[in-house]
């Protein structure tokens, strides 16, 4: 039994279908189901005894104590996070809410949990942390990728947060004992993402006809990873990564915003072509975002060395993959955008 947090979300919810594809381990999920949150996306998992659905807050204490009490999970994954920079400039206080005190609450109930379990239950539980590339700050263009050992400097109250819950985990591990795994991971696209991001928000504007609202010059360079390939990083550190130790995930795939915008553009003109024209033509350039960090860049190589994980996706096989989802799912897409997703659309992306 693994208890998952976030396992509604974007990540979390494929790792979850991931998991119970490939194991029948069950799975009980807690998530929050804010914004990003979505049930549809685990409607395959309906009736399934393997996967339970608890709808909470990881800064819960009683709830998420009573839930580790109750099924006595051998491990936790956590991937419950606001995720979104565009949200955290707007309104910071959700991001160290969630973040950073939900991070510490859930800590102090699984310190609390592992203390009382039995040497042989302590010798195999594990808490598996995912965070983000995104702790480390900006890349100029010629810098090296990100290693484990690049120092922190976040620069979105979202990454903020993010670092210092990375820092809270890390501290749990020195002071306490916890043992503690950490994952920071690339720009992660496919299936179910919530469409306020780049690719997604690209597929679902192209096909309704709307602007391709696209930052500042489009040069942002950011590292794509499959998120199919990311829950597969994530098994293989739960299985054989070393205690307290950091591992960064990529997809070696660097590419600067527009060009993936154009990629999705020529893949729709090929796979649904309008009557006339590309869909090229609806790219809008707009103002760019405050404290825009302009290059990511991981470096994976510790993960591939030490434990054997590589993607198995380029980003060729995998944007193809993402974009045949969105035209093959239209329900679920429909079902998402909500009033208060399109309120939020209509003001991030208002053209300069």
């Amino acid at each position: 039994m693994i208890l998952v947090t976030g396992g509604a979300g974007f990540i979390g919810a494929n790792f979850v279908l991931d998991w119970l594809a490939g194991s029948d381990e069950p799975v009980i999920n807690l998530d929050k189901l804010t914004y990003a949150g979505n049930l549809q996306t685990l409607q395959s998992l309906q009736g399934d005894a393997r996967h339970t659905f608890v709808q909470g807050d990881i800064g819960d204490r009683a709830l998420v104590d009573r839930l580790l009490a109750e099924h006595q999970p051998r491990a936790v994954v956590n991937f419950a996070a606001e995720s979104h920079v565009d949200r955290s400039i707007h309104g910071p206080e959700d991001f160290i809410q969630t973040n950073v005190v939900g991070t510490f609450h859930l800590l102090e109930s699984v310190r609390a949990y592992f203390g009382g379990l039995g040497a042989e239950a302590k010798a195999a539980f594990r808490f598996l942390h995912v965070s983000t590339d995104e702790v480390y700050g900006s890349l100029s263009k010629d810098a090296p990728a990100f290693t484990e050992a690049h120092p922190y400097e976040p620069n979105s109250p979202y990454s903020a947060s993010k670092a210092a819950s990375d820092h809270l985990v890390r501290a749990y591990h020195h002071t306490y004992g916890l043992p503690v795994l950490t994952t920071n991971c690339s720009n992660n696209y496919g299936p179910y993402h919530f469409p306020e991001k780049l690719i997604p928000l690209m597929i679902v504007n192209a096909l309704a006809g709307k602007p391709l609202p696209v930052y500042g010059d489009g040069m942002q360079i950011r590292d794509w990873l499959y998120v199919k390939d990311h829950c597969s990083a994530i098994r293989r550190v739960l299985e054989a990564g070393k205690l307290g130790e950091t591992y960064n995930v990529g997809g070696w795939n660097e590419k600067p915003n527009i060009e993936i915008v154009n990629t999705v553009c020529a893949l729709l003109d090929e796979l649904r072509p309008k009557a006339q024209g590309s869909y090229v033509q609806q790219i809008t350039y707009v103002t760019d975002r405050p404290g825009h960090d302009r290059r990511y860049a991981i470096d994976a190589r510790k993960l591939e060395r030490e434990l054997g994980w590589k993607p198995a996706e380029t980003f060729e096989t995998g944007i193809r993959k993402t974009v045949q989802w969105y035209l093959d799912n239209p329900e679920w897409v429909s079902n998402v955008q909500s009033g208060s997703y399109r309120e939020w659309v209509a003001k991030q992306y208002a053209a300069a």
